[in-house]
């Protein structure tokens, strides 16, 4: 219980600053890990850092963060790395272009080029992840070929895809802070992954606070019932008292206990089997 408020007051700071959670990474173990760092765009923004244990290779987890789609770092996120890298992952973690520089579908399209460069590295199973903004681009790619298929990537190769309290189904011209990130597309349905949903998408693992404020929970359930209707697989799990941002502090040792985020993402990708 106070792990869950101590967790619920950081969140809250998070939303407001990154700096806390930099300063949260930097307090995780490192590890035995190999990073290095490899670009696949032209762009100050279009770089990103690949994580590998040295001693596993397990399948490959390309993880976008959010951030609203104006604010993230790579660099503020290697715990999500040491997280599953310790199960026997190996993680890639893009950087991409944010508004006002670029708005939808901008960082869609960036993120089809990071998972595009990823599948031209590695033969091996690929899977796609994301938390909350993250998570939007991740579903986008893994439920709409077009944007994989434009960057010389296919989504026929992804082994599955992860969205940790992501939006799927809202209306951007209704929210302030999302109009203006949206404007561009003409259809604004077109900017939504539950638009694509179809019986050749990959396995889903949706994951979500009961908390969670600032995406409802719906946006979960929503889009698991349509890829059931379509006949395909989307596995959820709902977190009870977690909010937005305890799905992503679950990854860290000090708020482990909060969710079973690792876990569930664990035994969804099945780390630390032979690829």
């Amino acid at each position: 219980m106070m792990l869950s408020r101590r967790a619920a007051l950081l969140g809250a700071t998070l939303t407001t600053a990154c700096s806390p959670l930099r300063v949260l990474d930097a307090t995780v173990p490192q590890g035995d890990l190999r990073r290095r760092t490899a670009a696949y765009g032209p762009g100050s923004r279009q770089q990103l850092d690949i994580y590998e244990p040295a001693a596993a290779r397990g399948p490959l987890v390309v993880f976008f963060y959010g951030g609203g789609w104006r604010s993230g770092a790579r660099a503020d996120y290697r715990f999500v790395a040491e997280a599953f890298c310790a199960q026997g992952a190996r993680v890639i973690i893009p950087d991409y272009r944010l508004f006002p520089e670029v708005g939808f579908p901008g960082f869609v399209e960036d993120g089809a080029a990071a998972l595009a460069w990823a599948q031209r590295q590695d033969a091996g199973p690929v899977f796609v992840a994301g938390h909350s903004a993250g998570a939007h681009i991740a579903l986008m790619l893994a439920l709409n070929p077009a944007y994989l298929a434009a960057a010389g990537g296919d989504r026929g190769r992804l082994a599955g895809a992860i969205g940790l309290s992501g939006p799927y189904d809202f209306d951007p011209a209704a929210y302030r802070r999302t109009r203006a990130i949206f404007s561009g597309a003409s259809d604004q349905r077109q900017t939504q992954p539950i638009t694509f949903v179809d019986a050749g998408a990959p396995p889903l693992l949706l994951a979500t606070g009961t908390d969670d404020t600032t995406v409802e929970p719906r946006n979960t359930l929503s889009l698991a019932a349509r890829v059931a209707e379509a006949g395909g697989q989307a596995q959820t799990r709902l977190y009870p008292g977690v909010g937005h941002v305890g799905t992503i502090l679950a990854m860290m040792p000090l708020f482990r206990g909060t969710a079973p985020v690792v876990a569930d993402v664990t035994a969804f990708i099945g780390a630390g089997r032979p690829a």
